[in-house]
């Protein structure tokens, strides 16, 4: 595999951890993943309900964690960290800012465009800014307006299809449609992303994400042009997973047939584990009475069917009566739990077999 390089950060094996909410990518995973080369990613979803020890305001207990998430990851590794923070979180501006300011490694943003990412970075900012992305289109709007408005270009893209788990960027008919496959959008995005360099002067990796779960997946996607690769699936299973046991165990007895497509009360479809949750949703019977936190910008309380930050932050911690696992498409294929440095090597020697 070759290096991916990001700016002037050197990655040495070209995978990237998937930020996973809530709870589930936190300093543990994270660490993990960045000590054997990788990018460890720490979701920032969440956080104020995971340290509401620290504060009772969801706005400060979510700052307080990211800040301390940062600290313990750097306690555990001299590798690269990133933090994901979602575009529709309403808390997204102080999240950005925390990250910036704690000199996180990366941003990578997604779930709606980060159109004003850039502007807050200061004169003496470290911090890398890559936006996820699913079509050529939303690469070039993104781009145009960061160039225009702040004189500044994204550091890489994440082009992510729609075998991804969680939140997708793409329409409930658009999910099956071979045209927005990944081996469809890659190949758009990588010359959308290539004219962008050349018009600037600025070389800017292409990263694919959705799907990816083996090193034969890695191998075919490098060989489109991709300079690296985004997981998360993949690292669910893994002994520094910052889920609980239970929570991992929903993926290793979980059939194909058991993920599917959901409807989420922030607006988009989502690739989940089917569970009596689930059912019971679909059955009318969940509907929450209050807000605990206004998450999400689109979530209207008044007509969701539950509260998303509870179902997952139930899950994160084992209680799948009320709550769900989202998943990537792969999730099927767990078998086992095994550790950070076991899933690398497994990768590496996927990769290596699938060029011979």
């Amino acid at each position: 595999m070759k290096k991916l390089n990001i700016g002037n950060l050197s990655i040495s094996v070209p995978i990237v951890q998937g930020g996973m909410g809530v709870g589930i990518s936190l300093s543990g995973l994270a660490s993990a993943v960045a000590n054997e080369g990788g990018v460890g990613v720490i979701s920032s979803a969440g956080l104020g309900l995971l340290y509401r020890n620290l504060s009772k305001d969801y706005i400060q207990a979510s700052i307080m964690g990211l800040k301390e998430e940062l600290r313990k990851a750097r306690e555990k590794t001299k590798g690269v960290i990133g933090v994901n923070v979602m575009v529709a979180m309403s808390n997204f501006t102080d999240m950005v800012k925390t990250a910036i300011a704690e000199k996180a490694d990366i941003i990578f943003s997604g779930a709606g465009l980060p159109l004003n990412l850039p502007s807050f970075l200061q004169k003496d900012s470290v911090t890398k800014l890559v936006p996820i992305v699913s079509s050529a289109r939303a690469a070039r709007v993104i781009a145009e307006k960061w160039h225009s408005l702040y004189n500044y270009l994204p550091d890489a893209f994440v082009v992510e299809g729609p075998k991804a788990g969680g939140h997708l960027g793409f329409k409930d008919e658009q999910i099956n449609d071979e045209h927005f496959s990944l081996e469809h959008i890659l190949p758009e995005v990588i010359d959308e992303v290539q004219d962008m360099g050349a018009r600037y002067g600025k070389e800017i990796p292409v990263i694919v994400a959705g799907g990816i779960y083996t090193g034969e997946d890695i191998k075919r996607f490098m060989d489109m042009g991709a300079s690296g690769v985004q997981m998360g699936t993949r690292f669910v299973t893994t002994e520094e997973c910052d889920a609980s046991d239970v929570f991992k165990q929903t993926y290793i007895e979980a059939k194909q047939e058991d993920i599917q497509i959901i409807k989420s009360p922030v607006g988009m479809p989502g690739r989940a584990i089917f569970s009596k949750f689930i059912q019971k949703v679909k059955e009318g019977q969940k509907q929450p009475k209050t807000c605990i936190c206004k998450c999400i910008k689109t979530c209207d309380i008044s007509k969701s069917p539950y509260c998303i930050i509870a179902a997952l932050y139930n899950a994160f911690k084992g209680n799948m009566d009320n709550g769900y696992a989202f998943a990537g498409a792969n999730a099927f294929r767990a078998t086992k739990i095994v550790s950070v440095k076991e899933t690398f090597r497994s990768l590496l020697d996927e990769f290596s077999r699938s060029g011979k």
